[in-house]
């Protein structure tokens, strides 16, 4: 099997705007963003025992996020949920949403392994520099486990399955 390089535009990022709604509205995370990673955030246990000179470690959980900026673009779906949340000085469960993770590396005939998430938005900061584009920065926390499943995406649209 031939090895090939995976894009990032391969590794979708879908948050829903419509949090507390009967269907989700999945906006796809893109523009204005150059650069997203996941930060894993590993809880990591050490125990040094009396008998012996090297350590032991394991890790007991994750506190998963993604943190990031974004250039503002008036009409962009992220943009404009997240900004609303900002001008509001939302807190607590109205900063609650959900992300979906889809891996379109990870499939075939338009179905592809994904994860849903429960999340939460943390504002960071707003504005820029003389002269240039406003931007914003917020962290997105991922809450509990993830559902694993498929994702079918047409035309810009996302459908999530739960399940194998």
């Amino acid at each position: 099997m031939a090895m090939e390089k995976i894009k990032r535009s391969l590794f979708a990022t879908f948050l829903n705007t419509t949090p507390g709604t009967e269907t989700a509205t999945w906006a796809r995370m893109g523009k204005g963003i150059t650069s997203q990673n996941i930060s894993y955030n590993p809880n990591v246990t050490t125990e040094q025992y009396i008998d012996e000179d090297n350590a032991y470690s394991s890790v007991d959980s994750y506190a998963p996020s993604l943190d990031g900026s974004q250039t503002c673009y008036k009409g962009e779906p992220v943009f404009e949920y997240i900004d609303g949340l900002r001008q509001t000085r939302a807190v607590g469960s109205a900063l609650e949403t959900e992300v979906l993770f889809v891996y379109m590396y990870a499939g075939e005939s338009g179905s592809f392994k994904a994860e849903k998430n429960a999340c939460v938005i943390q504002l960071g900061e707003f504005g820029g520099d003389g002269g240039g584009n406003v931007t914003m920065s917020y962290t997105i926390g991922l809450n509990g486990d993830p559902v694993v499943g498929t994702a079918a995406v047409t035309a810009g649209a996302v459908t999530f399955t739960a399940g194998n």
